[in-house]
């Protein structure tokens, strides 16, 4: 089976490296993008299994990033996962309710929290997969 393929998506290469490493040991693909514009073009072009994705980021903000994909056809499909600073519960009921964000991780996280909701949320959509004609 091919190891999923997941995008993550910060303006902050250190963040970016510290997550590819806590998902390549645990057997995942990754692709990383630095900006919004950057991310929009991998998820078209790449076609993610899951994308991890940062609210707050110059010019395209995540929560930007995130609409733009809904409304596309072919991308909507993709799960979009939060990874950000801003732990208010506000922003959280944000990404979740409105923006129907496939989860949200807030920074400092743990590798375990991480795999855990990359875990759940792969898994979600795989049993989604199933279910579908």
């Amino acid at each position: 089976m091919m190891a999923h393929k997941i995008l993550i998506v910060d303006d902050d290469r250190e963040m970016v490296e510290l997550i590819e490493l806590f998902l390549r040991n645990a057997g995942y693909a990754t692709i990383s993008a630095f900006s919004g514009e950057e991310a929009l073009e991998k998820t078209f072009h790449e076609k993610p299994d899951l994308i991890l994705l940062d609210i707050m980021m110059p010019r395209i903000d995540g929560w930007e990033v995130l609409r733009r994909i809904k409304n596309d056809p072919e991308a909507r499909k993709i799960p979009v996962a939060f990874i950000t600073a801003r732990t208010q519960n506000i922003d959280k009921m944000i990404g979740l309710s409105v923006m129907k964000a496939a989860g949200y991780i807030t920074k400092p996280f743990s590798k375990q929290e991480l795999l855990s909701e990359v875990g759940r949320i792969l898994d979600e959509r795989r049993g989604e997969g199933e279910r579908s004609p």
